[in-house]
């Protein structure tokens, strides 16, 4: 494992921006982002996973690094944001590494865990369920209503002026974001030029393989989800348990919406120590 810091990686052309922390000889822990936040939105959980002696990874992803932005919605696929990940994994230069996601980056996550057993040793994966799950939900619970969101993401141009304007700053709010997490949104989506990237996530889901929606993960397992979570379901995490062969366990948070990482970073570091086992 390097014993520099690290604040860029590259896959391919792409250059993107990395936070390196916590104990330099610390067990590498890898944090991927949802969306519209970025690396930073793991800051808090992160002071905690180094007082237990985790070094934390928190890219940048695809669209959202000046460096990492195609135009293509074709280029955000999950085969894509697995291979960034993976070459993040190179960059540590530590043949296995803890990975967390939360909202897309735990869809990430589980392609990675599903795809790359090898470069895993555990997976925390906050809020979104793995895929086949998440699918399953669509039929069998109201899941398909709480993602009104995502057809709406695929019409060109407006849902970006629509954000950018302020004009869903309320939507925002009412899923349970703060007023100061509204602004950071606005300070480092919308004004960093990540959103058409972030964007571009949900205008390639039609892309996705049919196969990894029944891949099982082997890899020790901990599923976080939130009661007040209004995007995601309790039938998505409950029917995720089918899709892990591994050891696993599902935790759910009362009492707190989907943003988890700004809501209850202790709580969250701590199932994510549990899972590390350290």
């Amino acid at each position: 494992m390097t014993e520099s810091r690290l604040t860029q990686f590259r896959n391919g052309p792409y250059t993107f921006d990395l936070i390196d922390s916590g104990p330099i000889d610390g067990t590498p822990v890898v944090l991927l982002h949802g969306f519209p936040q970025r690396a930073s939105s793991w800051d808090a959980v992160a002071a905690h996973l180094h007082e237990r002696g985790l070094r934390t990874y928190a890219p940048d992803l695809r669209g959202y690094s000046p460096g990492a932005r195609p135009r293509s919605r074709f280029a955000y696929g999950l085969v894509a944001l697995t291979s960034d990940t993976l070459a993040l994994i190179d960059a540590i230069g530590a043949p296995r590494v803890h990975v967390v996601g939360h909202d897309w980056g735990a869809a990430i996550a589980w392609s990675v865990a599903g795809r790359h057993p090898d470069r895993v040793e555990t997976l925390t994966a906050v809020s979104v369920p793995h895929p086949g799950a998440f699918a399953r939900s669509l039929v069998s619970s109201n899941q398909a209503l709480k993602s009104y969101y995502m057809a709406l993401f695929q019409i060109p141009f407006l849902p970006e002026r629509a954000m950018a304007s302020g004009r869903a700053d309320g939507v925002l709010r009412a899923a349970g974001m703060t007023p100061d997490m509204v602004k950071q949104f606005h300070a480092e989506i919308v004004d960093h030029g990540a959103l058409r990237g972030g964007l571009g996530f949900y205008r390639s889901i039609a892309r996705a393989r049919p196969g990894d929606l029944g891949q099982k993960i082997t890899v020790p397992t901990t599923h976080v989800w939130s009661d007040g979570d209004v995007a995601l379901s309790r039938k998505g995490a409950d029917l995720t348990r089918r899709f892990v062969t591994g050891p696993y366990e599902l935790e759910i948070f009362q009492g707190a919406t989907h943003w988890l990482l700004d809501e209850r970073p202790a709580e969250l570091a701590a199932s994510i120590v549990r899972r590390v086992g350290i």
